[in-house]
C-alpha cells in the first residue's frame, strides 16, 4: 500500500509562511490516476478540505479559505506534493494532512474520498 508522510510543520507567527510536503513511498502505483489533497483539523472541528491537485493533468482547487495565499504544486518525478502558506494566520492552526483518492472522485473536498492519508504534521500560528 502506498504511505504518504507529511513534513514541514511547525510553529510560525501570524503573517509568515511554512511550505508542507506530502511524499509518497512504496509501491509503484499509476499516479497519474490520483489527486492528491491537503485536509486539516483543528482543535474541536472537523476535518476540511484546503487544497488538492490532480497528479496528471495537474489543475487544482482550494478553498475558500486558501485561496490567495496557499499553493499547491506537485512533483511527479518524485511523487510528492507540497503546499506553499503564506499570510498565515491563528486560525490557520490545525494539524495538516495529504491524502490521495482516485482522480475521477467527484466529491474531492470530502475526507470520505479518500484511500490513503498520512500521519499529519502540526501547524501552529501564534497571534
Amino acid at each position: 500500500q502506498v504511505q504518504l508522510a507529511e513534513s514541514g510543520g511547525g510553529l510560525v507567527q501570524a503573517g509568515g509562511s511554512l511550505r508542507l510536503a506530502c511524499v509518497s513511498s512504496g509501491p509503484s502505483f499509476n499516479f497519474k490516476g490520483y489527486i492528491m489533497s491537503w485536509f486539516r483539523q483543528g482543535p474541536g472541528k472537523e476535518r476540511e478540505f484546503v487544497a488538492g491537485i490532480s497528479l496528471g493533468g495537474g489543475k487544482s482547487d482550494y478553498a475558500d479559505s486558501a485561496k490567495g495565499r496557499f499553493t499547491i504544486s506537485r512533483d511527479n518525478a518524485k511523487i510528492t506534493v507540497t503546499l506553499q502558506m503564506n499570510s498565515l494566520q491563528p486560525e490557520d492552526t490545525a494539524v495538516y494532512y495529504c491524502a490521495l483518492a482516485p482522480v475521477y472522485t467527484t466529491n474531492y473536498d470530502n475526507p470520505t474520498s479518500y484511500i490513503n492519508w498520512g500521519q499529519g504534521t502540526q501547524v501552529t500560528v501564534s497571534s
